[in-house]
């Protein structure tokens, strides 16, 4: 059977949001922009997919845009501060994707005080290290919803609130592409200024996701032409990635068995390896800890090692971000909790998704056991 546990990389599209883009490229292939009537009906369709969107953060949908994804909706929030040349202090947690990572870099060589915001051993942000960061200038904090390698849940609230203590004037922007839909976020109610999310890590389509602002920022757009997206995301819009991304969200299961299934996995994991058994990140009982993603090491098997003897079994499982999967080098983020080195080396990142099985996790299990029992004994101590 294949058992495909790497859902923080991309996930497959339901047969409904494949449906949705078919039928939309066959028969609904108007451009939105156009006056006649069924360029309209599609205009509507796209405003029914912001509506969907906005809804589930609690967000205007006026103040959604439609991008390629999490990096430019990331982008697009973070390069706004350009527009505005008062330089000041720019927060990043130790863990963010290099879609948020990178932007905030940039603007170091902008006049631009860029700093680190460390995390604990647990890979969650430190509240009295961020309160230390947090200056008067501070213009803008970034904290990414979900560690997309270890899966911590970043404490969105008790950030806002020492934001609005110590910086008040400061923007939050929550990188969302590993939590939209899996963990609730109010943007209200926690206090979020922007937020980016993407459609492949929900079944739906690659190349289209958003990003969702509210009052305080001013988006400054990065692509001038046409004038799309009220001027801030300018070029036809893509019309068959929106209404999958638009199925995605009316269609994801919002009962699923994603914790119960990831305890199993972890106690599977646990009883195979024994004392050389390591999670990396919050427990997965933690409140810390998001319903899908589980990082572990198995020492003292290396990744690769036991990536590719899975793969042979067609179990697919990750090593970390699959953005930096070919870098070779140890995560940054597991670096940030200090993670021991051997653990490190041994990491093993398993995402699940709402249509994972017991079946897989079970199959997968039985696999890592009679490798682990082989491999080990070839690792270098």
């Amino acid at each position: 059977m294949d058992c495909y546990l790497d859902n923080s990389a991309t996930t497959r599209p339901t047969e409904s949001v494949v449906r949705a883009m078919s039928e939309c490229m066959l028969s609904g292939y108007y451009n939105p922009s156009a006056l006649y009537a069924p360029a309209v009906r599609v205009e509507k369709q796209l405003n029914a997919c912001r509506e969907a969107i906005a809804a589930r953060l609690h967000a205007e949908s006026k103040r959604v845009v439609f991008t390629s994804g999490g990096t430019e909706a990331d982008n697009l929030a973070i390069l706004s501060l350009l527009s505005d040349r008062r330089g000041g202090r720019v927060l990043f947690t130790a863990g963010e994707h290099p879609a948020v990572r990178e932007p905030c870099e940039y603007l170091r060589g902008h006049g631009f005080d860029v700093r680190e915001i460390p995390y604990d051993a647990t890979g969650v942000v430190d509240p009295d290290a961020l309160k230390e960061l947090m200056t008067a200038d501070t213009r803008l904090i970034c904290v990414m919803q979900v560690n997309n390698e270890t899966g911590a849940v970043m404490p969105l609230r008790d950030i806002a609130l020492l934001r609005d203590k110590q910086c008040p004037q400061a923007l939050l922007h929550v990188d969302g592409v590993q939590g939209f839909m899996r963990i609730p976020a109010d943007m209200r109610a926690l206090g979020i200024d922007s937020y980016a999310l993407s459609g492949h890590k929900i079944h739906g389509p690659k190349g289209v996701g958003a990003l969702v602002y509210g009052e305080r920022l001013r988006v400054a757009p990065r692509a001038l032409g046409g004038g799309q997206e009220k001027n801030l995301r300018s070029g036809t819009e893509n019309v068959p990635g929106i209404l999958g991304l638009m199925e995605a969200v009316n269609g994801y299961p919002e009962k699923n068995d994603m914790q119960a299934l990831k305890m199993r996995l972890y106690e599977r994991l646990k009883g195979i390896a024994g004392e050389n058994f390591r999670v990396n990140g919050p427990l997965p009982d933690s409140p810390y800890a998001a319903p899908h993603i589980l990082n572990c090491s198995l020492v003292p098997v290396r990744s690769e090692t036991m990536i590719y003897a899975l793969e042979a079994d067609h179990v697919y499982v990750a090593a970390g971000s699959a953005c930096s999967s070919h870098k070779q080098k140890l995560s940054t983020v597991l670096t940030a909790m200090q993670v021991p080195r051997r653990a490190a080396e041994s990491a093993l990142r398993f995402s699940l998704s709402p249509y994972t099985s017991a079946e897989e996790i079970d199959y997968a299990a039985d696999c890592i056991a009679r490798h682990y029992e082989m491999l080990k004994r070839y690792e270098r101590r």
